[in-house]
């Protein structure tokens, strides 16, 4: 580590706010998921602030839910990710789009060019947040009679990144001449096609679009389980985590900087992003009324359905909320980290259901810190100093208000202790994070392109 390592963040908005009951609350657009004056002003806000990403998360299914807590959820109605970014990043000129898209249920070609195209739009500023999709009520979307297991969409993930990355290279940097008076449009010779003969697919390329100008958008991805983590070291740029002490982000850090060794990567390459949520008050009294303000806001119906994900076929509604939860799954088909994570919380804590739904309402397993901007910035900077974090996902609880109180009252005060960036360093998105331009694999010579995949 150096002494230039500077702090990374991204703003991580959740239409309404993070918190589940965001949406009740009157800091917030009640109808932000469908209102691009909404994320118009809360891009705007980001880049205020200096951030380096904005960040939307997404799944090809509904968030509704079937039971009691049906008609309560705030997060129904939502915009597809890169159609929106498109049309914000007209508005913008530093902050970078990360959009979520899924391995499991979109096609390589399609989404190769979608993003390319969200890189041209922005002007380098799209990355790509790589998912497998852990939702189990997803398939029926897609005319699957179930959800793929969890070893083989991390296995279909693999091979989508790699043919991703090759139909970017379908064209050299400099294949489009355009030029009017010879009438050559571009070089035939500097147009690749894929031939991508795996196992899960089959691609022959070339993309109908010039390469992205980042080389590719940034790869990112989220989540800790095994085949997560080894597909982050040989594919991710950045990873968006979730953890509760510095104990459990230190040793995920080192873990995974150690595997990058084995694909021919530097630790710098991959950028760790652990979640963080704050409730900022300008007292600490202040900070614990907001946090007891959203509390009194689930609806006890709504809490239950957030925990009905980790105890399947379970009536939780026969069980006494100030009791201890029945016992957890041992594995999950769906999001395996996520499952040990809150396991590992309510034993350790010794929580009841009611304080575990609590818990899990501000940003479902991401670490909340209540506090003055000073104490939110000590929890940051700890973090960052002690090889537990590269920069942080910030997660506003409410939307538009918490972001507000973020870059007005915390920002400041990063800024003041040396961490945080004044004005950006670049243009693009990788120019701010620090990292390398990717060279065409065609531009590497053939004994490297299996490297570059």
């Amino acid at each position: 580590m150096t002494q230039e390592r500077k702090l990374r963040l991204g703003a991580f908005v959740q239409a309404t706010g993070h918190h589940i009951a965001a949406w009740r609350h009157p800091g917030s657009q009640a109808d932000s998921g469908t209102n691009i004056d909404h994320y118009q002003e809360v891009a705007a806000t980001a880049e205020r602030g200096k951030f380096d990403l904005i960040f939307l998360a997404d799944s090809p299914g509904g968030w509704e839910t079937d039971g009691p807590a049906r008609g309560r959820l705030g997060r129904v109605a939502v915009f597809e990710p890169v159609t929106l970014w498109a049309a914000l990043a007209a508005r913008t000129e530093h902050i970078g789009f990360v959009a979520t898209a899924s391995t499991t249920y979109e096609e390589p070609y399609t989404l190769a060019r979608k993003f390319a195209s969200l890189d041209h739009i922005s002007k380098g500023r799209a990355a790509w947040n790589v998912v497998t999709t852990g939702a189990e009520n997803v398939a029926g979307n897609f005319g699957l009679s179930k959800h793929p297991d969890h070893s083989l969409r991390y296995e279909r993930a693999e091979e989508f990144v790699d043919v991703v990355k090759g139909l970017w290279d379908s064209y050299d940097d400099d294949a489009f001449s355009r030029d009017k008076e010879s009438g050559v449009y571009y070089d035939p010779d500097k147009q690749h096609a894929l031939n991508h003969q795996g196992k899960h697919f089959q691609v022959r390329g070339p993309l109908n679009i010039s390469r992205p100008p980042q080389g590719y958008p940034v790869i990112v991805q989220a989540g800790a389980s095994e085949p997560g983590r080894e597909l982050a070291a040989r594919t991710a740029e950045v990873i968006f985590t979730a953890w509760q002490t510095l104990e459990e982000a230190q040793a995920f850090y080192r873990d995974l900087k150690a595997r990058l060794p084995k694909y021919g990567r530097k630790p710098e390459e991959l950028l760790v992003m652990p979640g963080i949520s704050p409730v900022i008050g300008r007292t600490q009294e202040e900070a614990e009324a907001k946090a007891r303000e959203l509390e009194e806001l689930i609806h006890p119906d709504v809490g239950i359905n957030i925990l009905s994900r980790y105890f399947p076929g379970v009536d939780l509604r026969s069980y006494d909320l100030d009791g201890p939860p029945p016992p957890f799954l041992e594995s999950t088909n769906g999001n395996k980290s996520r499952l040990s994570l809150i396991t590992e919380l309510a034993q350790r804590e010794k929580l009841s259901l009611r304080q575990l739904y609590q818990r899990l309402a501000g940003a479902r397993g991401h670490r909340v810190v209540v506090g003055t901007p000073s104490r939110i910035a000590d929890e940051i900077e700890l973090w960052f100093r002690n090889e537990a974090a590269d920069g942080f996902n910030v997660m506003p609880p409410v939307l538009p208000q918490s972001l507000n109180e973020f870059v007005e009252l915390v920002i400041p005060e990063l800024q003041r202790r040396g961490l945080f960036r004044k004005e950006y360093e670049g243009r693009s998105l990788r120019e701010n994070l620090g990292l390398a331009r990717p060279t065409s694999r065609y531009a590497l010579g053939a004994d490297k392109r299996q490297t570059a995949a």
